[in-house]
């Protein structure tokens, strides 16, 4: 297993790029698509795309969870150690903020913004809920049977996701909270961040419970996506 260090650069730099893709490609989209459902195509497709690349590169390093509810879902399957798994959530919180800095800086926008996009309401909080749950089974199912597909899986879900979800499918603490700090296409207002989060763990807390029936920690001992 790769050293401490370099696990926690992995889910730094690996949030950071996802980040910077999900902001970056919905400021793009937003200058140049023409309606509401050509700039989400855009912003969706880069998103799911980056994850399969990250996963590929950073799996081996880290696990490439780049997600605290991943990390949290490991630690309570006892596959990561607790202190490990709040390290990398620190990690991927710290890499969602300079992953959303980045983006303004490549598009000159002000560094330090908060969002005004308001996204509340029952039905995105169950939708935060559903697709974190989906997500999670689309991991476990993945790593128990058929790691190998684990990148691939994760980047079509999450491209699919983010259509049949009401919230697009943010499903990922780190990048609900970076996202409040960019007042851009994909940003969310500071006030919906903690109504989002508590959704994510339900979701997280409900897959946990379910992956554990079909797919027990002894069907496969690791602490990877890929």
């Amino acid at each position: 297993m790769p050293p401490l260090a370099q696990r926690l650069f992995a889910e730094w730099l690996g949030t950071a790029f996802l980040l910077a893709a999900v902001v970056g490609s919905g400021i793009m989209a937003a200058k140049l698509a023409g309606d509401g459902a050509v700039a989400l195509l855009c912003n969706t497709i880069p998103t799911g795309a980056i994850l399969v690349v990250l996963i590929l590169i950073f799996g081996p390093l880290s696990g490439a969870h780049f997600n605290p509810a991943v990390s949290l879902a490991f630690a309570l399957r006892r596959e990561l150690p607790w202190p490990t798994a709040a390290l990398y959530m620190a990690a991927q919180l710290l890499g969602g903020f300079a992953g959303v800095w980045m983006a303004h800086l490549m598009f000159e926008l002000p560094l330090w913004q908060l969002s005004a996009a308001v996204r509340t309401g029952p039905g995105q909080w169950l939708a935060e809920a559903v697709a974190t749950l989906g997500l999670m089974l689309t991991i476990f199912g993945c790593i128990a049977r058929t790691p190998a597909a684990a990148p691939y899986a994760v980047g079509l879900y999450i491209t699919s996701a983010y259509w049949f979800t009401a919230s697009t499918s943010f499903a990922n603490p780190a990048v609900t909270i970076a996202r409040s700090l960019s007042d851009t296409y994909t940003g969310i207002a500071p006030a919906g961040v903690t109504a989002f989060i508590a959704a994510q763990l339900i979701g997280t807390l409900t897959a946990v419970a379910i992956t554990a029936w079909l797919w027990p920690k002894g069907a496969k001992e690791t602490t990877r996506i890929a």
